[in-house]
């Protein structure tokens, strides 16, 4: 669902797992603060699930840059307790069709390290691309500086890093799309392959993590 204030004792509980999770993988993740997270609920911008006992089972939250232009999804996690259910692709996808929705003309985007993200947004219909394609705004940038790989991404002057980047342009799907494919799903060209990524994640470490 679409957070609301009513939601806003779970923010140190959604920060605190997001940390430990990047922690436990040995990733880096840009931090947020309890504030930051009722700072989006207020904007509408947070999408909260909910266990039928009332614990908190995932989250994820949208940010928008370049004048609405660009719009990302970062802080997808899902609890421990509700992890292997599928749950983090029911976030997503209703968090990308929310999306959709709210800003229709907007390029989506996100960044990351994990297969299994870069596997949903494959399914949405996202496709790997240079950091140069995604949103030249600083301040998207700027909330890179508590990953524990800012460095690697301030020498490479924001082209590159150890995240992969990974954008749905949805002018350039309407043109993939058929006239008799119009009312049904995209036909997207790109198809997701995790051994490609993984060697790319590995090569990556390999280039920008040698002391």
């Amino acid at each position: 669902m679409i957070a609301q204030k009513e939601h806003y004792h779970f923010a140190q509980e959604i920060v605190d797992t997001i940390e430990t999770s990047a922690k436990v993988r040995g990733t880096g993740i840009a931090k947020r603060t309890p504030e930051y997270i009722h700072k989006k609920i207020d904007q509408e911008q947070a999408i909260i699930a909910i266990a039928p006992d009332g614990r908190f089972a995932g989250f994820c939250y949208i940010e928008t840059w370049s004048h609405g232009n660009y719009v990302a999804h970062s802080g997808l996690i899902v609890h421990p307790d509700f992890r292997k259910y599928g749950l983090a692709k029911q976030i997503k996808t209703f968090t990308f069709d929310y999306s959709r929705k709210k800003y229709p003309e907007a390029k989506i985007f996100g960044i990351t390290t994990g297969l299994a993200v870069m596997k949903i947004n494959s399914d949405l219909g996202y496709k790997p691309v240079p950091f140069s394609e995604l949103t030249d705004d600083p301040t998207f940038w700027a909330g890179c500086k508590t990953c524990i790989n800012f460095d690697i991404l301030q020498r490479k002057e924001n082209k590159m890093c150890l995240c992969t980047g990974m954008l749905y342009d949805p002018a350039q799907d309407k043109k993939n799309m058929t006239a008799a494919a119009a009312a049904a799903a995209p036909d997207h060209s790109y198809t997701f392959d995790k051994k490609v990524l993984k060697r790319l994640k590995k090569i990556k470490q390999a280039l920008f993590l040698k002391k």
